[in-house]
């Protein structure tokens, strides 16, 4: 009798054990399903803002430009995905896809549509409130609110060296081309002190200056933040935030 029911009592917590896996594995796949369909959502919509917007002013380009890289970098992300963490980086680089075909309606001066889910990327970094020009080892460098002859390039907010660049349109993407032109990461820093720089009185954007943009103690970032994957995670896309967005260099090159 008793061997009797120590049998019962072993075939029950097996059957619990088994129950127990297949309801986990269960929850997983309608957690990773969630999220695939999440992340296929944006990439559809921003692939139809990248196809059906047009303009011809220098702003209105680049902003395209920038989203249609970020179209080619979430689509093969999402082909490539297989766990949650993946599918939520393709749902970022389309989300940063839209914020600049958002920018380019801007420019085009049409609605811009609703407001986006914030970019994880972008988190504390604030916005452009009032136009700036500073000089930097002989170049002139300028940033604003709104986009201009000037200022062609958007830049939905990020992270240079740890420290934040707000959203906004600037004259050149200088926290690519700091390298490219020599001034190496010095050079970059210089110009975030110059433009954001809280000796005056409006350092020129609001919020992220309580993250500690200003003390000088934070070099160790990365845009993108270190969320965001190392370059294993995605082989085709490029890795949006282990260092570099789209793919080593801000989407191929343009931004």
């Amino acid at each position: 009798m008793e061997f009797l029911l120590a049998v019962i009592l072993v075939a029950l917590l097996v059957g619990g054990l088994v129950w127990w896996r297949r309801e986990s594995a269960a929850r997983e796949a309608r957690s990773l399903a969630d999220v695939r369909a999440d992340a296929q959502r944006w990439y559809e919509r921003l692939g139809g803002q990248v196809m059906n917007l047009h303009g011809d002013s220098p702003a209105v380009r680049q902003a395209l430009v920038d989203a249609g890289e970020r179209y080619n970098a979430a689509g093969s992300q999402l082909e490539q995905a297989r766990t949650v963490h993946q599918y939520r980086l393709a749902r970022e680089t389309a989300l940063e896809g839209l914020a600049y075909a958002r920018a380019a309606r801007v420019a085009l001066g049409i609605d811009p549509g609703p407001e986006l889910p914030p970019l994880a990327s972008a988190e504390g970094t604030g916005q452009l409130t009032r136009e700036r020009e500073v000089n930097v080892q002989g170049q002139t460098f300028r940033a604003g609110p709104q986009p201009g002859q000037g200022t062609p390039y958007y830049y939905p907010g990020g992270r240079y060296q740890g420290r934040p660049v707000p959203a906004g349109w600037y004259s050149t993407p200088w926290w690519k081309t700091a390298l490219g032109a020599g001034a190496g990461v010095l050079g970059g820093m210089l110009i975030a002190d110059a433009l954001f720089s809280p000796a005056f009185a409006d350092p020129g954007y609001e919020a992220g200056y309580q993250e500690g943009f200003g003390d000088g103690a934070d070099f160790g970032g990365d845009f993108g933040g270190g969320d965001y994957g190392t370059a294993g995670d995605f082989g085709g896309g490029g890795d949006f935030g282990g260092g570099d967005f789209g793919g080593g260099d801000f989407g191929g090159g343009d931004f």
